[in-house]
This record gives C-alpha cells, sequence and structure tokens, in this order.
C-alpha cells in the first residue's frame, strides 16, 4: 500500500522538477536574447525633451516622441574598453514639438541615419553611442521667421538597462536643429535632451 501511495507522489514530483527545469530554462534562453547581438533587431518607442543652449536660438524648448528599427550588424570588434557592436537603426518621429518665442511649432519627422556602437559588457548594463541625422517638417518656421523644414543631427551618451523580455534605455542626446541654409538668416537651434525608452533585442 506504501509503494501504491508514494508512486503517484513520486509522478507529481518528477512532473514539477521538469516544470521548474524547464521553466528556468526558458528564463535563461529569455535573458540571453535580450541584449544586442549579430543578426539580431532591436525595436524601441522613445520620448525626451529639453532646452535649447549656447551657439543658435535661445529660450526654445523641445520634446519628441519615436519609435525605432534597429539592425545590429556585427560581432565585437576593437580592443579593451572600446569593444563593441555596430548597429543601424531607423527613427519615425510623428511627434515634435518646438516651444519658441512667438509661437510653438508642431512637426514630425525621419530619422533614417542613426550609427549606434553598443558596448559589449556581460552585465545588463549595455553602454552606447550614437550618431543620427534626419529630417523635421513643422507648420510653423523654427526658428520663428526662418523655415518649416529643418535638419537635424546630433550625438548620444545612453545605457540600455536589459530586463527578462523588454528593456529601458536612458540617454544624454546633443541635437542641432538648422535648415541648412534653405533661408537666410539660419540660426538654428541646439539642444541638449534627456531621452527614454523602452524596446527590445531579439534574434
Amino acid at each position: 500500500m506504501e509503494a501504491r501511495a508514494s508512486s503517484p507522489v513520486r509522478g507529481r514530483m518528477r512532473k514539477l522538477l521538469l516544470a521548474v527545469i524547464g521553466c528556468c530554462l526558458v528564463t535563461s534562453s529569455w535573458a540571453q536574447s535580450q541584449g544586442p547581438e549579430a543578426g539580431g533587431h532591436e525595436i524601441e518607442a522613445w520620448t525626451g525633451g529639453g532646452h535649447s543652449v549656447s551657439g543658435g536660438t535661445r529660450n526654445t524648448g523641445v520634446w519628441n516622441l519615436g519609435f525605432r528599427y534597429g539592425w545590429v550588424l556585427s560581432n565585437p570588434h576593437l580592443p579593451g574598453p572600446l569593444k563593441g557592436r555596430f548597429e543601424y537603426a531607423v527613427d519615425a518621429v510623428p511627434a515634435f514639438l518646438v516651444f519658441q518665442p512667438g509661437n510653438t511649432a508642431f512637426g514630425a519627422g525621419i530619422n533614417p541615419v542613426n550609427f549606434k556602437w553598443n558596448f559589449a559588457t556581460t552585465g545588463r548594463i549595455v553602454p552606447y553611442l550614437e550618431l543620427s541625422g534626419g529630417t523635421l517638417f513643422t507648420n510653423q518656421n523654427v526658428p520663428f521667421g526662418t523655415s518649416k523644414i529643418n535638419f537635424t543631427s546630433g550625438a548620444a551618451l545612453g545605457t540600455h538597462i536589459l530586463r527578462d523580455k523588454w528593456n529601458w534605455s536612458v540617454e544624454l542626446r546633443y541635437m542641432h536643429i538648422s535648415n541648412a541654409g534653405l533661408t537666410v538668416p539660419n540660426p538654428g537651434v541646439n539642444t541638449v535632451q534627456v531621452r527614454v525608452g523602452l524596446g527590445r533585442f531579439w534574434k
């Protein structure tokens, strides 16, 4: 009787153990796939904002919202602390607000050039550097009295905080907004922004 009674218990214990092992393996595979890897992709929704700095039009604030799709194109390269992976990404920017003297401009844009260097790390913190460029279209002239078509270029220093499935990114970004001589004068706007994103990497 004891042998018969213990047999179902052992069966349940065996199933429970297999289930726990399976969950651990699945969780482990998710954790390993969340960082940038060669041949992998990135999706992200982000938002950021900041204020103008010296070197252009002053007293101007900006806020923008966008979506990113990226391709991790390389295995780790370069020695020591510079070691990292190259990523190319494209941003769609459906909302871009410019708070400037005279009016508030609303616009949208696209950033087809984002060159990103994800530093190779073994933990959940993945710092990166980025250079970017794009085009901005607004319903009012930016800066006031110049052009409704502008070009954006920038550089960013940030980090990904990897999670089991989704990850956060936080970055400090310098962005220059200019019409590249389409109109005269062309004072431009230089801004420093803080950007936060939620996304994921997968392969």
